[in-house]
Formats: structure tokens, sequence, C-alpha cells
């Protein structure tokens, strides 16, 4: 009896030892994919949002973006939470009235009470480049897919 009890009971441990170890885990593509989340929001044409931004350059330069890119930190992109991939927006700088129009192509940014991450190039036009990190308006032009 005892022999059996522990035959099944390696049976079943070996059995346990196969089967497949899910582990779910959230990643910057994961938690924003889906654009009909409960966190995403409704944007349209037109529509003005403001709030701080900086932008990000050579550390992230050559890696792949959120949408599949290679980041170009020479070209005009930024990086939202929620607008869709592609989406054409125009972010002016509050503080100079200097204005840019990017493609968004990324997710974040990830650090709170900021609203947008620009490239360095799209930064440097509108004269962010030295703060850092400045107050912007951002109306969109155009919805991506």
């Amino acid at each position: 009896m005892v022999k059996t009890i522990a035959v099944i009971f390696i049976f079943l441990l070996s059995l346990h030892a196969c089967s497949a170890n899910v582990q779910y885990r959230k990643s910057r593509v994961d938690s924003t994919a889906g654009q009909n989340t409960s966190t995403a929001k409704k944007y349209y044409t037109g529509q003005v949002l403001t709030g701080m931004s900086s932008y990000y350059g050579k550390k992230f330069h050559g890696r792949k973006t959120s949408n599949g890119d290679v980041f170009d930190m020479y070209k005009l992109t930024a990086a939202h939470r929620f607008l869709p991939f592609n989406s054409i927006i125009e972010v002016t700088n509050l503080a100079n009235g200097r204005s840019v129009r990017v493609r968004v192509n990324d997710r974040g940014p990830f650090v709170k009470n900021r609203i947008l991450d620009l490239s360095y190039a799209a930064a440097r036009k509108i004269g962010l480049t030295g703060t850092g990190v400045g107050k912007v308006k951002i109306r969109i032009i155009r919805l991506g897919n």
C-alpha cells in the first residue's frame, strides 16, 4: 500500500515538473499595446493637452521603440503613454513659444508628472535641451492607427 502511494506521488510530482511554467509580467509594450484598456484615454484630432515634457537621446539611440522602430535621436519623434502609434502631434514649448511636429512611436515617459518624452532633435528644435524638462502644450494633428 505504501509503495503504491509512493509510486503515485512520484508520478504526480514528475508530471508537475514537466508542466509549463507560465510567468506573467508587465512590460513596456504589454501595458499599453491594447489601446482599449481601462487606463487608455479617448483622444481626438484638435485636442490640446498641457504638462511637463523631457527628452531622451544617446542612451536609447539605436534601440527598438515600443512600436518596433529603431530609435533615432535625430528624428522628430516622441513617446506618449497612450496616444496611438504614428499619431502626429504639435508640441509647443510654453517658455519660448517654439513648436515642432513629431510622430509618436514609443511609450513613456515613465517618470511621474510628465506627459511626453521627445527625441533629442525635437527637444532641440523647441529649446528644451538646455533645461532638460519644460512645460509644453500638445495639440493632436492626426491620430495614428
